[in-house]
């Protein structure tokens, strides 16, 4: 057994993580766009964390140890996750006591808007199937948290196509994570796991909060 998992290659065992990791680098970024008082900590934190984090996982990477990317992984969102939430809490805040600058209201908004649809997506990934790791190790997309449109297509017509052995990578779940959030409900994606439905109620929840912030204050503005 030791042998056979010593001769998988790199390419078997994970997916490529550039889309992830630009993910959390740009939720990172975008803190820097709140404005005053909107940020938990100063708007740098996020950023210097989640470069931090990048080198932790490239060198995890090279020493092959899975467990460690995996764990920071979710250590990551977790954080970003926090920044999150506490600056849309601050946002509202804002806007109900009318401390918020007109033009740091929008691009505020706009900014965890933005973090809202790459946290959650990292957070899709990290955790359907089990990771990319897990996913990676069977061939083909069968069974997961969510329910793609590729998992119905008939065998033969998979075959035909070239995508027997097709599953979701990062841009999949930003997909996912981006319907969810604009649409505030399943598009071509469906929810099946709870833990799923729950993150998509979230993620959902927290657009919805922004788009509604951002129309009472323009119709406070006319």
């Amino acid at each position: 057994m030791a042998t056979e998992n010593a001769a998988q290659t790199p390419e078997q065992k994970s997916e490529p993580r550039w889309g992830a990791a630009i993910a959390f680098l740009a939720a990172g970024g975008l803190n820097l766009a709140l404005g005053p008082n909107l940020s938990l900590g100063p708007r740098w934190l996020p950023i210097l964390i989640v470069a931090a984090v990048e080198i932790i996982v490239a060198v995890a990477l090279i020493r092959g140890n899975e467990r460690v990317v995996s764990v920071v992984g979710h250590i990551t969102s977790a954080l970003l996750t926090l920044f999150l939430l506490a600056s849309v809490v601050f946002l509202v805040r804002g806007v109900v006591q009318k401390e918020a600058h007109p033009l740091d209201l929008l691009r505020s908004a706009a900014a965890l808007w933005l973090t809202n649809i790459l946290v959650f997506a990292s957070w899709y990934w990290h955790l359907d199937a089990g990771g990319p790791f897990e996913r990676r190790r069977i061939p083909g997309h069968s069974c997961g948290a969510f329910f793609f449109p590729q998992m119905a297509m008939p065998e033969d017509i998979k075959k035909s196509s070239g995508q027997e052995d097709w599953e979701p990578g990062f841009v999949d779940y930003l997909f996912l994570a981006f319907n969810t959030s604009t649409a505030l409900s399943p598009a071509d994606t469906s929810a099946l796991t709870r833990w799923a439905k729950g993150g998509m109620m979230v993620q959902a929840l927290i657009s919805l909060t922004v788009l509604v912030l951002l129309a009472a204050r323009a119709v406070n503005t006319l």
